[in-house]
């Protein structure tokens, strides 16, 4: 018999609003006083504990537990027996303890648990409030699914969003959601590293939900969530949900920061800043070529001995580059011609844009059938819950990235005429671009438009973006001379242009990221 003269209080409520009208966590401290003083009992510590309904585990209670099996009080006074028992492994426990002559007392329940009757009538009360718990936590997790389901999303905001109560979509922070949105398109386009990346947006005034600064990990865990693209992930089971708040990125701009993260590579220091650092892959094994400054002069070479020797210097990469700004850039008539065809297609694009506006809304109908039918699948057993998750965050990512285009075109009915605008601006000023760029504009243009950059000995290859590709291929196009075609060759390349910005904006977007891109004060200049 444990014969410590003191007592510990014990009262909890829960975040949830079912059940709790009148059971404050002071009411349950008055009554646990009121009983104590009766009784000739002393509160010698209180412990006090806040849980909602779906969550499992009470860290306080555990400890409370630990220090009455310790001898640190004689027993332990609860308000009801349904505030001390939320299933039926915490009434095992305290029956433990009285197995054990630890004193568990109810202050408002007149029960002598010592007696076989009392016993029996506690343990009646606490299954009936173990069950009470288990539905209100099934009801709770049908609530939140039921929001989920709406597009709402039932928890705390994401940085870069703002709570707008109970039921109703995230809305956008004016503040930091173009942090978040400058935070995305720096990593992107390789302008900052995770590390880098922190104290940037530390300095410009980005904090999390509690105030703090950021860290690496969080901006990890910021990249890698698409609700800043309009889907919500749900990371317990994996499920996901279409969000009916307002994204602040697109679908592309996510995807590639996901490849960047995906591939990333532990960082290290460089002695040299070589120009075509990490760009260059040996043509026989894959590998990249390591830069290095012999005798004055910068190579490349394959370190793979089962290769061919495979070395190469920079100013003949650098010629080879410039030679491919060269195939695709626009002579002062092709610009002239292609400029008048495009005001003539920004006259006429409203129409033009309304016909594909239509196509997305048949493709997203379409998309929102097939989910019904996996739906319906899923339902009837014909697939199994891992294929029906998998096949539904595939659909879900579609109809985002499809559904943000549709709304483009809403918004934007000119963007394709003013991303083909400044297509043409790049390809009628590349070669100049690149000879008044520094290093790392130089290496963002290089990237931007080139890409399987393959060393074969001592030769270099570059393939093109389809984009730039359609221009290129203007030079094997003639028609009996190399002027006669010309017109002719123009409206096909102009045709196939508009075609391909039409379905595919993230050329352009990649453009409009680059170092050299945000340091021209006027691009159409």
């Amino acid at each position: 018999m444990n014969n410590h003269p003191n007592y510990f209080g014990y009262i909890r409520v829960s975040t949830s609003k079912q059940g709790e009208q009148g059971v404050s966590l002071q009411e349950q401290k008055d009554a646990i006083l009121r009983f104590a003083s009766r009784q000739g009992l002393q509160i010698a510590h209180w412990f006090e504990e806040r849980v909602t309904a779906a969550a499992r585990g009470r860290p306080v209670f555990t400890e409370m537990l630990r220090l009455l099996k310790n001898g640190k009080a004689r027993g332990v006074i609860v308000h009801k027996i349904d505030r001390s028992a939320r299933n039926l492994g915490d009434w095992a426990q305290l029956g433990d303890l009285i197995d054990q002559g630890i004193e568990v007392r109810f202050a408002n329940d007149d029960l002598d648990l010592r007696t076989r009757g009392g016993r029996l009538s506690a343990d009646i009360q606490a299954v009936i409030a173990s069950d009470y718990v288990r539905n209100l936590r099934e009801e709770t997790k049908k609530g939140l699914y039921g929001r989920l389901k709406q597009g709402v999303y039932p928890f705390a905001a994401p940085i870069g969003y703002l709570d707008q109560g109970a039921g109703r979509a995230k809305a956008v922070d004016p503040i930091a959601a173009p942090l978040i949105r400058q935070a995305f398109e720096w990593y992107a386009a390789g302008i900052e590293t995770l590390r880098s990346l922190v104290p940037k947006l530390t300095d410009l005034g980005l904090r999390t939900r509690t105030g703090s600064p950021m860290s690496v990990n969080g901006a990890s865990k910021m990249l890698r969530n698409p609700f800043y693209f309009g889907l919500i992930r749900i990371k317990v089971n994996g499920e996901t949900f279409r969000g009916a708040h307002a994204p602040i990125i697109t679908k592309s701009l996510f995807d590639r920061v996901q490849e960047r993260l995906d591939g990333k590579k532990r960082t290290r220091g460089w002695k040299h800043d070589f120009l075509f650092r990490r760009l260059l892959k040996c043509l026989h094994c894959g590998m990249t070529l390591i830069g290095e400054l012999q005798k004055g002069h910068r190579y490349y070479r394959c370190h793979n001995q089962a290769c061919p020797a495979t070395c190469v210097r920079e100013d003949v990469i650098a010629e080879g580059f410039r030679a491919t700004l060269r195939s695709v850039e626009l002579s002062k008539e092709e610009n002239q011609y292609l400029r008048e065809k495009l005001h003539r297609l920004q006259d006429n694009w409203q129409a033009s844009s309304q016909e594909q506006l239509d196509g997305l809304t048949l493709h997203v109908a379409k998309l929102n059938g097939n989910l019904n039918r996996l739906t319906d699948a899923y339902l009837d057993g014909t697939i199994d819950r891992e294929t029906f998750l998998r096949r539904k965050e595939s659909l879900h990512q579609e109809l985002v990235q499809l559904e943000a285009r549709r709304d483009d075109h809403q918004r934007h009915a000119t963007s394709v005429p003013n991303r083909l605008e400044d297509f043409l601006e790049l390809v009628s000023t590349a070669s100049l671009l690149y000879e008044t760029a520094d290093t790392a504009q130089r290496r963002s243009l290089l990237e931007l438009m080139t890409s399987n950059r393959r060393v074969d000995r001592k030769n270099v290859t570059f393939t093109l973006p389809r984009a730039l590709s359609i221009v290129a291929e203007r030079q094997r196009v003639t028609s009996g001379g190399p002027h006669r075609g010309t017109p002719r060759t123009l409206d096909a390349i102009f045709a196939d242009l508009v075609k391909y910005l039409s379905q595919h904006d993230s050329f352009m977007e990649n453009w409009s990221l680059t170092p050299i891109s945000k340091s021209l004060k006027s691009p159409k200049s």
